[in-house]
């Protein structure tokens, strides 16, 4: 159950960094508002996950999932651009959560 609410975490800070830049610097409400909701919710599951799971395998996953969604979220919502090198670096951080998954008991 862990895993799952670690997953749900990291979906949510997908939510809040691409609500945040879209908040234009928290000038605009409604982004604003999506924001401070999905990273509380985040830090509420990546807190509850860390009672079963490592400190170290909790946090870089949760980092890393927010990582790479929010690299797809600048390509697919942003219009940021997808040279090679920058999906080269984001499929080495997604085998890098693949290792720590399997990693850790």
């Amino acid at each position: 159950m862990a895993w799952i609410a670690l997953i749900v975490a990291g979906v949510f800070e997908i939510i809040w960094a691409t609500a945040m830049k879209q908040s234009e610097g928290f000038t605009r409400l409604w982004p604003t508002v999506v924001t401070l909701v999905a990273v509380t919710i985040s830090f509420g599951l990546l807190l509850w996950s860390m009672r079963t799971l490592p400190l170290g395998t909790a946090y870089a996953v949760w980092t890393g999932i927010g990582a790479v969604g929010a690299f797809l979220a600048g390509i697919l919502i942003f219009g940021e651009a997808a040279s090679p090198s920058r999906i080269i670096a984001a499929l080495l951080i997604l085998a890098g959560l693949v290792i720590m998954k399997s990693a850790t008991t």
